[in-house]
């Protein structure tokens, strides 16, 4: 049984998510403070963790950047905060999605059940995948990507973004197209895809020779580099 660790100062709202999830065949675990939270993740391992931004103490933001290098679990926010600056660098510090509160019960069991899935699929990727294009190489067996065999620390879902452009460089994707394969919904914010592609070159290609825009579709990464 996956167990999910949900964070909120809200009681009600807490105790709503326990009963969704519940209702699902999980097991939950409630908070109610970002200090009460990182006390229990580093005693316990979690499937999936969700989370408020706005709390007294210690903020959502602060605890994902907390614990993001402490768990290889998917984080996802859960709160009012919808703006695209908040998104940002909600993703930034390791966020691998996003609900709006107030949510549709479907839409909170739906997005919690495509990333447990996709966490199971990328655990049981087969050993010796290695991708390298250019100076970029992503290993899909330890999650690890390099540049100039220098490690570059990607949250989750810009991991899985580069995976699939590597997959497919050469071929140019829309924003769609990511969106449903990363996420494997069609479900969501697509403008999400923008935000991780932002992140992903800042991190790794700040010139955009290996992510390539293609305005008016999406994006392409580059099959060959000519030094």
């Amino acid at each position: 049984m996956e167990r999910i660790l949900i964070v909120d100062d809200n009681i009600d709202i807490a105790e709503l998510e326990s009963y969704i999830l519940k209702s699902e065949g999980y097991e939950t675990v409630i908070t109610h403070s970002g200090e009460e939270a990182l006390e229990v993740i580093n005693k316990e391992k979690f499937d999936l963790i969700l989370m408020d931004i706005m709390m007294d103490g210690i903020s959502g933001i602060e605890l994902c950047a907390k614990v993001r290098d402490k768990v290889d679990c998917s984080i996802i926010f859960v709160t009012a905060k919808a703006n695209l600056v908040d998104k940002m660098i909600g993703f930034e510090i390791g966020a691998d999605d996003y609900i709006t509160k107030p949510f549709e019960n479907q839409e909170l069991v739906s997005r919690v059940k495509a990333h447990l899935r996709k966490d199971k699929r990328n655990k049981s990727i087969p050993k010796g995948n290695i991708i390298k294009i250019g100076d970029i190489q992503i290993n899909k067996e330890n999650y690890e990507v390099l540049k100039k065999d220098k490690k570059i620390k990607l949250s989750t879902k810009e991991f899985e973004i580069l995976l699939y452009l590597m997959e497919n460089a050469g071929l140019v994707l829309s924003k769609e197209q990511i969106y449903e394969n990363v996420w494997k919904s069609s479900y969501g914010d697509i403008g999400s895809v923008a935000v991780h592609i932002k992140n992903l070159r800042d991190k790794i290609d700040k010139e955009e020779k290996y992510i390539i825009t293609v305005w008016g579709f999406g994006y392409k990464f580059t099959k060959e580099i000519n030094e």
